[in-house]
């Protein structure tokens, strides 16, 4: 659900009232949970079958405020795109103070009825999670999110919108 946290070099405007992130552990259970999530969302909702890459942090923790990141692309070259991201943009994140969650999704082919859902075509999406939208801000406010946005200018040639949003995390399932 939308979270408030001011970000100093961003203003992506109002978060999505809601985003749901259902993880399956291959694509048969993906292909599988697809009537239950159409019940869940009903009709109209965006979704995008991504593959999850986790990235480790120093104290690794349920966040209770995620920020969300999609890049919809295009990139000239989107695997060297992808490849600096992972090995110099990532890592970076991973500094910042009291993340307690890192994980990049990058697209994979997916089977979603489009007659049902828009489906929703990403360069790649990214989430960070952090106890609070009080430390989210601390750690955008950070001198690790200079280096970002230096190592950000630095990315192989890229165009597209980047969206930038706040959303408190919850598990429906285990914080009741």
């Amino acid at each position: 659900m939308p979270a408030a946290a001011l970000d100093p070099f961003l203003q992506d405007g109002a978060p999505p009232a809601l985003v749901v992130q259902a993880y399956f552990a291959d694509r048969v259970s993906l292909e599988a949970g697809i009537p239950v999530l159409e019940r869940i969302l009903g009709p109209g909702a965006t979704c995008e079958a991504m593959a999850v890459r986790r990235f480790p942090v120093p104290q690794p923790g349920r966040g209770g405020c995620s920020y969300l990141v999609a890049y919809a692309g295009p990139a000239e070259d989107p695997e060297a795109w992808q490849a600096h991201y992972n090995a110099q943009h990532a890592p970076l994140m991973a500094e910042l103070p009291g993340i307690r969650e890192l994980e990049v999704y990058t697209p994979i082919p997916s089977s979603f009825p489009a007659v049902v859902w828009e489906p929703a075509r990403s360069l790649q999406r990214n989430k960070v999670a952090f106890d609070s939208p009080q430390a989210l801000e601390a750690a955008l406010a950070s001198p690790v999110r200079a280096k970002m946005r230096a190592d950000f200018a630095a990315f192989p040639p890229y165009g597209g919108a980047v969206t930038h949003f706040p959303m408190l995390t919850f598990d429906p399932w285990t914080d009741r």
